[in-house]
């Protein structure tokens, strides 16, 4: 409990500079990321005031979900297998990881089913890397195009992982593509969300428009 005390007060001063530094008007919302994390240690963090969490793994956070002390918002960050949707279709609020017309489409047949909206932000592979998820940033207007057309989707906005020592440059072309689809959907008003920049890479991600920053070992420690 010490050691994640400790580290959020850290990383929330941390935040705070950062939006002084870079004249940040808007609230940067911190996201505790769980996976790997035992739900004792997160209901540590829920007890601090993290009212923000994500989840990686839809059966981990299935396991957890009924142990969690207080009541928080909750999105799924990780990469989602069709067949999982209806596991955490009723749990979460954000589906974060978005990246195919046919996993929308689940979801908003899940959605649905459970007469609900689901918000969800499409995610971008910015930095082309093979090893992770996410569309391309020439294909993210076909994808927004096909998520307006679904009833039970509601597109919020752009997810990145960039790449491990990417030049701030990578940063900026994500935040303008998020400005150039904001300007193109069809309800720009509820387009409002940046999530970008994790445990090493946060300040920088900051100065780039990220509005929820994603936070896992500097706040809980190594796995």
């Amino acid at each position: 409990m010490i050691e994640i005390s400790e580290n959020f007060k850290r990383i929330s001063e941390n935040i705070k500079k950062a939006c002084l530094d870079f004249n940040r008007k808007d609230e940067v919302r911190f996201m505790a990321v769980t996976k790997g994390v035992p739900y004792e240690r997160i209901n540590c963090a829920l007890e601090l005031g993290i009212d923000l969490i994500g989840e990686n793994r839809a059966q981990e956070f299935v396991q957890k979900h009924p142990f969690y002390a207080k009541k928080c918002e909750i999105h799924f960050i990780g990469g989602l297998q069709n067949n999982k949707v209806r596991y955490i279709i009723d749990k979460v609020s954000v589906i974060q990881s978005a990246d195919s017309v046919k996993l929308l489409t689940e979801i908003n047949k899940r959605a649905a089913a459970h007469s609900l909206t689901m918000d969800i932000l499409i995610e971008i592979n910015i930095g082309c890397e093979w090893s992770k998820n996410g569309i391309e940033a020439d294909l993210l207007p076909g994808l927004l195009a096909e998520a307006e057309t679904l009833k039970n989707v509601r597109t919020r906005g752009l997810m990145a992982i960039p790449p491990i020592d990417a030049e701030e440059k990578i940063y900026a072309n994500m935040r303008r593509l998020y400005e150039d689809a904001k300007a193109s959907v069809k309800q720009p008003d509820v387009f409002d969300t940046l999530s970008m920049g994790m445990s090493g890479d946060y300040i920088t991600a900051i100065k780039h428009g990220a509005n929820i920053i994603r936070i896992g070992s500097a706040l809980f420690g190594s796995r």
